[in-house]
């Protein structure tokens, strides 16, 4: 089974159609196997036109004369559907991310995509199907899917079952070929996750916390066909590389399903320049200064316009690359000739010439194409209800099968619960200190969804929980965050089974990753933000090594 689909190509694929290619070059040398051992596969990479992808999958297979059945599934395509409620009055489509209304949003959708369950993969399987191709399904459906064919379970039964912080402790293992994980799923829904022998990387408790905490947004994990109570999970090593998930329990899946809107949503374009060794941030405020006085008469065009240091000079450096940072030059506006060469990348490159003088050592990237206006898509999350959806199987000879929705389902709250943080522990509780990075100490994953950004913290031992959970709290993220907290909400909950502690960053990412202006656009890079950033870690637990 293969995952294609994030929020980046959802929206390209809105506007420029088509399915994910590299879907094929991966799937092309693998049809003989899959015919030989009769292997299964399920994928998402339909993108917005499923049919196509289907249709290029059964001419390459028929060309190589295999004997494959493809079928493909349909129903993720709802635009019709949010527009019939929206103008009927039905729903207001309260963005999850903003709360913002449908109604009150500027834009004007084109597409939208819900996330699918996995019994359309199931009900494929169970008529003969080889090969099932999707559109938006949810990440967990293919795997959902296929367990539910193979072990024959029904729709009441309710079972469920790389960015590695800890990453220098894989130099050994083979980091240059990390391996890909292998999830055994029994008939009553426990897992153990493995890989195959003889690759790299580790399957560890600790690898497969990170990735858990960056794929949930609080104890609830939503399905359309399951929902996933996490709050007691924890993970159990097997053996080398064996690692089984416990602790997880199970309610009705929700009445609705997360839909993904796609509007256009602009043009953007950036510049950027070398700043290196002294005064960088005056030489970076001049400029600002020049480029802002060169755009005056172009800028109430713009709707963001950001000058940003991105990185640092090391001191007394030993050598010109670790002395020099980036300064970059960023805008968007709604039309591709708001923002034309001449209204805005020469305005901002001229000052190294023309009509000013410009700061010691002034030297623009050379890579001018980013400073050409290139279209944006705004991305807007919210709910439809599952019956509003027509899932849809279609077999390799004509045949479909409708998947109606669940017979049962729960209406959860809006948004997930939060906790507050443990009674606070004082420093001598846990012996001497010492000031230094939380990732001396601390692993952390993150990751986006929407515009949202989810991080999660976790620690190796159990002496270290007390000291996690009553050091990481609502408050002391926003401390940490600093200069990034915007003032939005920040939600908190513990697995204290993991030793975990998980916070949901609400309208953290600037829009998302199709038209956000910052370089972390996908959100990633703020676990090992804050990883990195200074409090009083106690020594003892420094005495065990450094992460």
């Amino acid at each position: 089974m293969g995952d294609w689909l994030s929020e980046a190509n959802m929206t390209s694929r809105a506007d420029n159609g088509g399915y994910e290619p590299t879907f094929l070059e991966s799937l092309e040398p693998a049809l003989p196997h899959i015919a030989k051992y009769r292997i299964k596969v399920a994928a998402n990479a339909g993108a917005s036109d499923t049919a196509l992808l289907h249709k290029a999958v059964t001419e390459m297979v028929r060309a190589k004369g295999l004997d494959l059945k493809v079928a493909w599934i349909s129903g993720d395509e709802v635009l019709p559907a949010v527009q019939k409620a929206q103008r009927e009055g039905k729903c207001m489509f309260e963005n999850i991310c903003t709360g913002e209304k449908l109604d009150e949003w500027k834009f004007e959708p084109i597409y939208a995509q819900a996330y699918l369950g996995g019994l359309g993969i199931a009900a494929a399987f169970a008529s003969g199907a080889d090969i099932v191709v999707c559109g938006r399904v949810s990440d967990a459906s293919p795997v959902i899917g296929a367990a539910y064919w193979w072990h024959g379970w029904k729709r009441d039964h309710y079972l469920c079952g790389g960015n590695f912080t800890g990453f220098k402790s894989l130099e050994m293992k083979g980091w240059d070929d990390i391996g890909y994980p292998i999830a055994e799923i029994a008939s009553n829904g426990q897992v153990v996750i493995t890989k195959n022998k003889g690759s790299g990387g580790e399957v560890s408790t600790q690898t497969c916390s990170s990735q858990l905490l960056y794929e949930i947004q609080g104890p609830w994990y939503y399905n359309s066909d399951v929902t996933a109570v996490l709050d007691e999970l924890w993970f159990e090593q097997l053996g080398t590389d064996r690692v089984a998930l416990r602790g997880v329990k199970a309610d009705l899946p929700p009445a609705t399903t997360k839909v993904g809107l796609t509007a256009k949503g602009g043009y953007q374009a950036e510049v950027h320049w070398f700043l290196c060794g002294l005064d960088i941030m005056d030489k970076a405020r001049m400029t600002e200064a020049q480029c802002r006085r060169m755009l005056r008469s172009y800028s109430d065009k713009f709707t963001k316009l950001a000058f940003t240091v991105n990185g640092s000079a090391a001191e007394n450096a030993s050598n010109q690359n670790a002395a020099t940072v980036d300064f970059r030059i960023f805008v968007q506006a709604p039309n591709a000739e708001d923002i034309s060469p001449d209204k805005f990348f020469r305005p901002v490159i001229d000052p190294i010439m023309v009509r000013v003088q410009s700061y010691p050592g002034a030297t623009p990237h050379l890579d001018w194409r980013q400073g050409f206006p290139k279209p944006i898509y705004e991305y807007y999350v919210t709910l439809l209800p599952q019956s509003d959806m027509q899932h849809k199987v279609h077999l390799w000879d004509g045949q479909s099968l409708d998947i109606p929705p669940p017979p049962q389902s729960k209406t959860f709250p809006a948004q997930q619960p939060s906790q507050p943080a443990a009674a606070a522990v004082t420093t001598a509780d846990f012996g001497p200190t010492t000031r230094g990075p939380l990732g001396w100490v601390v692993h952390a994953r993150s990751g986006d969804k929407g515009s949202n950004c989810n991080v999660g913290f976790w620690v190796r031992h159990k002496d270290e929980w007390a000291w996690l959970r009553s050091l990481l709290s609502v408050s002391m993220i926003e401390r940490l965050l600093a200069d990034e907290y915007k003032g939005k909400k920040v939600d908190r909950f513990e697995l204290p089974n993991m030793y975990a502690v998980h916070f949901l960053l609400h309208d953290h990412l600037d829009r998302g990753v199709s038209c956000s202006s910052s370089y972390d656009f996908l959100g990633k890079q703020v676990a090992e933000y804050l990883r990195s950033k200074h409090v009083d870690l106690p020594t003892k637990f420094l005495n065990r090594g450094r992460l």
